[in-house]
């Protein structure tokens, strides 16, 4: 957020505790493409700015660790199927940071139709922003509803109960939408759909 906004010296003492939380963990998941985007984007330039050459060292020694919550399962461990169970219809999200800045590809998409009685209708529009972006939403406040007017007709389109991506900040935008309309569709993280052990069996209880 503060980066965002330009404060880029207020965000530096958030980088230097990254990096010292995680600096000896083998691997960091973050369950945030837009938060992973940050660190891989920004993080070197960071440290680059403070001329300090031990953090600027530590910061490349992390960021190889740090991985998105799909790309982590399906590109470093080499899983899709992870056991879960999930009785109803999905739609995917691709968030902008996802789509455009890691290039997670189908990595999310491999495991949701490997869960098991989920029914994954694509989203149509799909590369279309929510309109959250961070501060975005609130310095462009009409700007970002009517992107998220957009959004939620696509999501009601699909006729799925609910709609999934990888950040929940745009969960928040899209279900803020939604909510207000009084649609019925819900909004899930994918780790929650993954994490999930309610059997198609269960549903019609």
């Amino acid at each position: 957020m503060h980066y965002n906004t330009g404060y880029h010296g207020e965000a530096v003492p958030l980088v230097r505790r990254f990096v010292q939380m995680f600096r000896d963990a083998e691997v960091v998941c973050v369950p945030s493409a837009s938060c992973v985007a940050m660190m891989r984007e920004h993080y070197e330039l960071m440290a680059e700015r403070e001329n300090d050459t031990a953090f600027l060292a530590d910061v490349r020694s992390l960021l190889p660790r740090v991985f998105e919550f799909s790309e982590l399962l399906v590109n470093r461990l080499g899983l899709e199927d992870v056991g879960a169970h999930f009785a109803d219809t999905v739609t995917y999200h691709p968030s902008c940071h996802s789509l455009r800045m890691l290039h997670v590809g189908d990595a999310p998409r491999k495991l949701l139709r490997a869960v098991d009685g989920l029914t994954l209708i694509e989203l149509p529009n799909q590369e279309q922003c929510c309109g959250f972006g961070g501060t975005f939403a609130v310095k462009n406040a009409d700007v970002s509803a009517a992107m998220l007017t957009a959004k939620d007709a696509c999501v009601i389109e699909t006729g799925a109960n609910v709609v999934t991506a990888l950040d929940n900040s745009c969960l928040m935008q899209i279900y803020g939408g939604l909510h207000r309309s009084g649609s019925p569709v819900r909004t899930m993280h994918l780790a929650e759909i993954l994490a999930s052990t309610w059997k198609a069996s269960e549903a019609s209880r």
